[in-house]
């Protein structure tokens, strides 16, 4: 990963609000996630930003139709789709092996648009690599870009854009 690419994936993860326009289609199609060790708890947290109608654009795609996400009329599968969707499209490699994260819960983000899903993998003792594939919504939108910070031990940090042609990221080591 260049320079001029960590540097890019720092200013949008920390000052791209990634509200979307008034309109019903986005500019640009984008998530962004933050993937945090914490090591009082053993455990990486992971919170995601994604907007909702791609979202349900994706799902649509898979068969599940009108599960109005973040609404009062929210399809009650919807969670259980979105947790599938989840483990399929996001994995995560730690220490060279595939590990399975649990899905918390979701909430809406700062905007009506948006929604924030709250991911974990517990009992990770001694966090020495971390590999990250995320393919969410590239199978929908060919312009689709996934940001990803990474905070590991001792505070070391990674950044990633993933993309439809470049889901898999590379191995970040922290030992």
């Amino acid at each position: 990963m260049t320079i001029a690419h960590k540097i890019l994936g720092l200013l949008l993860l920390t000052a791209l609000p990634l509200t979307g326009n008034t309109g019903a289609d986005h500019e640009f199609h984008l998530s962004k996630c933050l993937i945090e060790y914490n090591s009082s708890e053993q455990a990486l947290q992971i919170s995601m930003h994604l907007f909702i109608d791609d979202l349900e654009d994706a799902l649509r795609l898979k068969g599940q139709d009108n599960l109005q996400i973040g609404t009062p009329k929210e399809d009650p599968q919807a969670e259980t789709y979105l947790r599938a969707y989840l483990a399929e499209h996001f994995v995560l490699t730690v220490n060279g092996q595939k590990v399975e994260h649990t899905f918390l819960g979701k909430e809406p983000g700062e905007d009506p648009l948006s929604l924030w899903c709250y991911i974990e993998v517990p009992a990770i003792s001694n966090l020495r690599s971390l590999q990250v594939k995320n393919s969410i919504l590239t199978e929908t939108f060919a312009d689709q870009k996934n940001l990803i910070s990474v905070v590991g031990p001792g505070q070391r940090k990674g950044y990633f854009i993933l993309e439809k042609d470049n889901p898999n990221s590379e191995a970040l080591q922290f030992n």
